[in-house]
């Protein structure tokens, strides 16, 4: 497709170069910058407030589902890690630990927290005393730090925000079920929210986060082919409640231990709309989550009554509870299209002085650019619909594209195939952890889920007799 625009222009090709789209797309929608320090991102604000609402409605439904917010401090004590030998190692290459602190040598080396199961689990041993303490459901919004040696914003980096969930329960059954619902949950918000369908299941062991007795994952498909794990719900049994301690008195009075989970996402999101949703012009933002869902801009902006009836307009939207924003700069008009066209935005607005005589006003909608004249009457009512259909859109879009890209393969030839195309590619595994490292290794996929319910004859791996279904892609 030819470059219309000095825009789009700066921007590499989303099929040639995917990418260097993606780098230029974030630094020139002014989502982020890069930190002064190797590997760290600075959200800027328009960044941020995608974040913000993405925030503000998990919020809600975590609250609604008896989680209370709290939090907990940055530097974890190293002796606290070592309690649980697995996660120790799962995440030693990628801590960052602190052995000076005012000058002086730390007596006992600190952690900046990669997350937070260790220092949640010895808060809830003092916390939870009796079966009456329970459950508790605690969720910090924070900043972990993983020290990545290959990074790229918003997808991996150094630092980065999140939120995680943690909760105990009385028993196994409730923490697997509060672990299953609060991937439902995600999923939710993703589809309805994000407009990102998902593949939701459980990972590998190789898979699994350290420490976990299971791992379940969303895994999104990108513009590329290539998978994301968007977010993640874990059940450790008790594991971390044996080795924290996180004990209390049953109804009988004696001692039992609790059964822990925990469950999070992170700013990776935002770079799972990205991938998703953009195209050759820039970010398609869905209005859900848009920082702003509706951008006005006059035509002939100079001639009488035009910006007054603008502002009005404007007055209305926002009334309604409408994110929108007037753009009453001097540039020209096919200037402020082109800009907010690479922004994202869900609808464009365009009022000059024949729409204002003719009570109307035109509309485009950043998914499909196409263009509708709606009335000037009610206009938040027009609006709303149009954000309503641009949502829906996108998510029918996503997962058309998705729908087409899951294939079959029954040996590591089709495997390498299909991913090499793009392609989630499902196949039949035997379940042995050697047959799945000879996948990645010959075809750098890795098993992003199991696929619940189906069934394979064979391994295509080694030929034996499948024992399940996984989803094999390349990753983010």
């Amino acid at each position: 497709m030819a470059k219309e625009n000095q825009f789009v222009e700066q921007i590499a090709d989303i099929d040639g170069d995917f990418p260097q789209w993606y780098t230029d797309v974030v630094l020139k929608t002014k989502l982020v910058d890069y930190g002064p320090v190797k590997g760290t991102m600075v959200i800027r604000p328009y960044g941020y407030a995608i974040w913000e609402n993405i925030q503000q409605i998990l919020n809600a439904r975590f609250k609604e589902n008896g989680v209370e917010n709290a939090y907990f401090p940055l530097l974890i004590p190293m002796s606290y890690f070592a309690k649980e030998a697995e996660h120790v190692e799962g995440f030693a290459p990628e801590v960052a630990i602190v052995t000076i602190g005012g000058g002086e040598e730390l007596a006992e080396p600190l952690a900046i927290r990669p997350t937070s199961e260790t220092i949640i689990g010895n808060m809830m041993s003092k916390w939870v005393q009796s079966y009456r303490d329970l459950p508790l459901k605690v969720n910090q919004w924070c900043n972990v730090m993983r020290w990545e040696k290959t990074t790229r914003p918003f997808l991996r980096t150094s630092e980065f925000l999140w939120h995680e969930g943690h909760s105990a329960f009385v028993t196994a059954e409730e923490a697997e079920g509060f672990t299953l619902s609060m991937l439902e949950l995600y999923k939710n918000f993703m589809e309805n929210c994000l407009a990102i369908p998902v593949l939701t299941g459980r990972k590998t062991e190789k898979e699994r986060f350290a420490g976990a007795v299971a791992t379940y994952t969303m895994e999104a498909m990108m513009h590329d082919g290539k998978s994301l794990q968007s977010g993640t719900s874990h059940y450790f049994g008790q594991n971390f409640a044996k080795a924290f301690n996180i004990e209390y008195q049953g109804t009988e009075g004696n001692l039992q231990t609790a059964y822990t989970m925990s469950f999070g996402v992170s700013t990776r999101l935002i770079g799972a709309i990205i991938m998703t949703h953009g195209d050759e012009r820039g970010l398609v933002l869905p209005p859900v989550v848009a920082p702003i869902q509706c951008v006005i801009v006059p035509i002939a902006a100079r001639k009488g009554g035009v910006i007054e009836r603008c502002e009005e307009l404007k007055a209305e939207l926002e009334a309604a509870g409408i994110r929108v924003t007037l753009d009453a700069t001097d540039n020209s008009p096919g200037w402020k299209f082109n800009e907010w066209e690479m922004k994202g935005v869900p609808v464009r607005i365009e009022l000059g002085p024949r729409d204002i005589e003719g009570g109307k006003m035109l509309c485009a909608r950043r998914d499909t650019l196409e263009k509708t004249e709606l009335p000037l009457e009610n206009a938040a009512e027009g609006i709303k619909e149009l954000l309503a259909s641009v949502q829906k859109g996108l998510l029918e879009k996503a997962r058309k594209h998705r729908d087409e890209r899951i294939v079959y393969a029954d040996d590591i030839d089709g495997i390498l195939a299909g991913v090499e195309n793009g392609k989630f590619v499902k196949a039949g595994w035997c379940g042995e952890r050697a047959c799945e490292d000879l996948v990645k290794e010959k075809t750098s996929a890795t098993a992003r889920v199991y696929a619940e319910g189906e069934s394979r004859e064979f391994c295509a791996c080694c030929g034996k007799k499948a024992a399940h279904v996984i989803v094999y892609a390349r990753a983010y």
